[in-house]
């Protein structure tokens, strides 16, 4: 089994495949392969699979994403415009409305943010608020109020590559840990 295979079905097993489309990854590597899917881009792939098969959407996606990986068409953690993506996530303990304005308010950003520059983007207070990045990347924060804590999920897209996305978590990771501190 190749690296990618192995990757690949660490996130979906053939079981769990099986349930949700009726056919295991070889069977699906094999249907593509024969449609001439390597010579598509990922749309066209996903729209093969809805039209042609009747497979739900979201099992269309995932079944692209792994065949490209499996077929060195994408890397993991690569977006279909070339670009990679990477997420942290802290839970803390404060209310949802407390961590959006240290997260969403300028003043507040530069005591965590460790020398990054946010520029924002659009908002849903609190749930929810958009960056541009001054090192290029973009940067989405969800949040979800838990009881007395909040989740905080950022997803860091726009890098430009899988060595950028690993730093971008550690960065993010550390950066969380430091907006977890000044809100205590």
């Amino acid at each position: 089994m190749g690296e990618s295979t192995a990757r690949r079905r660490e996130s979906m097993s053939d079981q769990a495949l099986i349930e949700g489309t009726g056919a295991d990854w070889k069977t699906w590597l094999a249907l593509l392969d024969e449609r001439g899917a390597a010579d598509l881009d990922h749309t066209a792939i996903a729209r093969m699979l809805v039209g042609e098969f009747e497979i739900d959407g979201w099992w269309a996606q995932s079944i692209t994403v792994g065949y490209e990986q499996e077929r060195g068409l994408r890397e993991p953690g690569q977006r279909p415009d070339g670009t990679f993506s990477a997420s942290a996530s802290k839970t803390v303990a404060a209310p949802v409305g407390a961590v959006f304005e240290h997260l969403a308010d300028p003043e507040r950003q530069a005591a965590w943010l460790g020398g990054l520059e946010l520029s924002q983007r659009s908002a849903s207070p609190p749930k929810s608020v958009r960056f541009d990045a001054s090192d290029g990347s973009q940067v989405y924060a969800n949040l979800t109020a838990k009881a007395d804590r909040t989740v905080i999920g950022i997803e860091i897209a726009k890098l430009g590559s899988a060595e950028d996305a690993a730093a971008a978590k550690a960065a993010w990771k550390d950066r969380l840990g430091r907006l977890a501190e000044g809100l205590g």
